[in-house]
């Protein structure tokens, strides 16, 4: 019975942790004042939001697109003339995001 209590203890503690650490994207797309959608361009350092690539269950599904970037979700990779910059990460990142070819978004 002890070891049960201290399993479920443990487990609970970090399902605790991992609400804590998830990201804080808006209902409406923000992360820390920055809009989810628009031109993106990728740097290696001082980025305004770290973002690890995934393949289930993502903060935030994204489209890359070649022009009209307006809507959540939708990328357009540009080299300057950005609306916020991205770093991508392998650990420890602000926003998890899924590339996806349609739907976007949450």
């Amino acid at each position: 019975m002890k070891n049960f209590l201290a399993a479920l203890i443990f487990l609970m503690t970090f399902a605790l942790m991992n609400v804590s650490f998830a990201a804080q994207i808006t209902s409406d797309g923000y992360y820390n004042g920055i809009r989810l959608w628009g031109k993106v361009r990728v740097v290696t350092s001082f980025p305004d939001i770290k973002v690890q690539v995934v393949n289930s269950f993502p903060d935030l599904r994204v489209q890359k697109v070649s022009s009209f970037p307006d809507e959540l979700g939708k990328w357009q990779f540009v080299t300057s003339g950005e609306d916020f910059t991205i770093q991508f990460v392998d650990a420890f990142a602000d926003i998890t995001i899924q590339f996806v070819d349609a739907f976007p978004g949450f």
